[in-house]
């Protein structure tokens, strides 16, 4: 018989795409850019009391063969995890060091794999409650193994509790049957990853071993409607006819991928694809002669 202790403890996820076009390009801007998404990640955290931050990024570095062949370019991890850090843990006046410091974030893994990057980040005064963290890659892009595609998952117990977290980045493409790829890479993702079971062979191993479990990344699920229809609904801010018409949505619905799996409530426009820096869509009023046309999709 085994028994297992489930504590009230919360979780806050967020997931950043950044897509970076040059190695260089963590400047001032980003640097704003990012400080700036932590405060809001701060406030949420500040009212709902949640004890476990999960960050997850894509497109870190740019998708080039240097960068999917190379080794680990540690750099940008560190320079991204520094600023978490610093715009999670600001002092706030009136709040006492040592209970400031109870509340202080600390990172418990961070893993980078070309251009995913996830970071799970806990209160300090969980920190010795957490045991056996881990991690597992797995790659599905160029020939299906390199890691331009796929995922960086990590894992822990807390109490008694294990968690999982799955950062991916699914195969793209907006052609008709490309939805296929994007379950197949979900599917090899569920069934390849694995984790040491540890000395006394009591620990979960797959990632759906778990109790705790989040799916979620660049999914590259698109809307399977013509462009035209897909941007005026955009602009009406229909976005129930969008989600009936949403790859992802149907694929669920047809258990083609993730049986058993639940999506979150959607009531926000489409994520993807902004031009840096704006409200507007590539492709829109500011298209530019030969650029690539990016339907917005979630």
């Amino acid at each position: 018989m085994s028994f297992n202790l489930f504590r009230n403890t919360t979780t806050t996820l967020f997931h950043f795409a950044h897509h970076r076009q040059k190695e260089e390009e963590i400047t001032t801007a980003t640097s704003v850019v990012v400080t700036d998404f932590c405060s809001i990640v701060v406030s949420i955290l500040h009212a709902t009391a949640d004890k476990i931050l999960g960050k997850l990024f894509q497109e870190v570095v740019p998708l080039r063969a240097a960068n999917v062949l190379g080794p680990e370019n540690s750099k940008i991890s560190f320079k991204w995890n520094s600023l978490i850090r610093e715009a999670l843990n600001k002092k706030e006046l009136g709040i006492s060091t040592e209970s400031s410091n109870q509340h202080e974030f600390r990172c418990i893994i961070s893993k980078q794999m070309v251009g995913i990057l996830i970071s799970v980040w806990i209160r300090t005064e969980l920190r010795s409650f957490l045991r056996n963290p881990s991690v597992s890659c797995v790659g599905c892009g160029i020939m299906g193994c390199l890691g331009n595609k796929g995922s960086v998952s990590v894992r822990f117990r807390l109490h008694e509790t294990s968690f999982c977290f799955v950062c991916s980045h699914l195969a793209s493409g907006g052609r008709e049957g490309d939805e296929r790829y994007r379950n197949s890479n979900a599917t090899e993702i569920l069934s390849r990853t694995s984790f040491p079971r540890g000395s006394s062979l009591d620990l979960p191993q797959k990632i759906l071993d778990h109790d705790r479990v989040i799916f979620l990344g660049d999914l590259n699920y698109r809307i399977s409607l013509p462009e035209s229809e897909t941007r005026l609904l955009v602009s009406k801010g229909e976005w129930n006819a969008l989600l009936e018409n949403d790859q992802l949505r149907m694929e669920l619905m047809e258990s083609q991928v993730f049986e058993g799996w639940q999506e979150g409530t959607i009531k926000f426009a489409p994520t993807y694809k902004y031009y840096p820096n704006s409200d507007q869509y590539y492709g829109g009023l500011q298209s530019k002669k030969g650029e690539k046309k990016r339907v917005p999709a979630w």
